[in-house]
């Protein structure tokens, strides 16, 4: 595991932190394959009854580190990145995220494949995808719209504006919102509460959450967005998108069509 992905164990609940306050904890290749292997190994632990994932500092995750992201020539289904969204879209035992500030790109994404979501007062939202000239991950073109609603995803998706926690409430992204100070407690009393359940029971309500037909559906939908967002990632107004988010300056689309 990278130092950069904490990973603890408090009786039956695994831990599982970003640890980079410095970047905002932006993820890069190593984190994501350090994320999927925690949750991955959870998974198959019949000692681990829960899983939960948090952010350090701040902030729960900026989303990708750009820079990282774009000097890496992996590509395909066997990512990094494609291997923690198939680890987290899967797992059978609960995760409960604990959003404990500004959540960007796939930090806002994974926790649709949270089963509870916990937030700090005063945690972002934002889901610049087409901002950056690409498209939407981890299924989300799937799930938000069936979470939230179409015209609400649309908004979300289409203008990649931030949106504040109570908003979040309000389209159901989050269970309930609490101090920044409370937040960790919070976590920790709800997966040591789904611990003590039966084990058996829980993981086959959750299977019972999400079937077969649905599980089938996230994996089809997480591959075409993964093919049309490689495509999206060599079109000129991708370049330009993300070559303005580096130097800080107004992105011009002007002459695209």
């Amino acid at each position: 595991m990278t130092d950069l992905v904490v990973v603890s164990r408090a009786a039956r609940v695994l831990r599982i932190q970003m640890n980079r306050p410095e970047k905002k904890n932006a993820l890069t290749g190593a984190m994501y394959t350090a994320l999927a292997e925690a949750i991955e190994t959870a998974d198959a632990d019949s000692t681990v009854r829960v899983i939960t994932i948090t952010g350090v500092g701040d902030v729960f995750t900026s989303g990708n580190d750009l820079k990282d992201f774009l000097e890496s020539q992996e590509r395909g289904p066997n990512t990094p990145v494609m291997r923690f969204l198939s680890a987290i879209a899967t797992a059978r035992k609960p995760l409960i995220a604990g959003v404990n500030g500004l959540a960007v790109g796939i930090g806002v994404t994974l926790l649709l494949h949270c089963d509870l979501v916990y937030a700090a007062e005063g945690a972002i939202f934002q889901l610049p995808f087409v901002n950056l000239g690409v498209v939407p991950e981890a299924a989300s073109s799937l799930l938000l719209p069936r979470s939230v609603g179409h015209h609400r995803a649309a908004e979300l998706l289409f203008l990649g504006n931030r949106f504040d926690v109570h908003a979040a409430l309000q389209l159901g992204l989050v269970n309930t919102i609490h101090p920044p100070d409370r937040l960790d407690q919070v976590v920790t009393e709800k997966a040591g509460a789904l611990a003590d359940k039966p084990p058996q029971a829980l993981r086959l309500t959750k299977e019972l959450l999400k079937g077969e037909k649905y599980r089938s559906e996230v994996a089809a939908q997480m591959e075409e967005e993964r093919v049309r967002f490689e495509r999206q990632l060599s079109s000129p107004e991708a370049r330009e998108a993300m070559s303005a988010f580096l130097e800080k300056r107004a992105p011009d689309f002007s002459r695209f069509s």
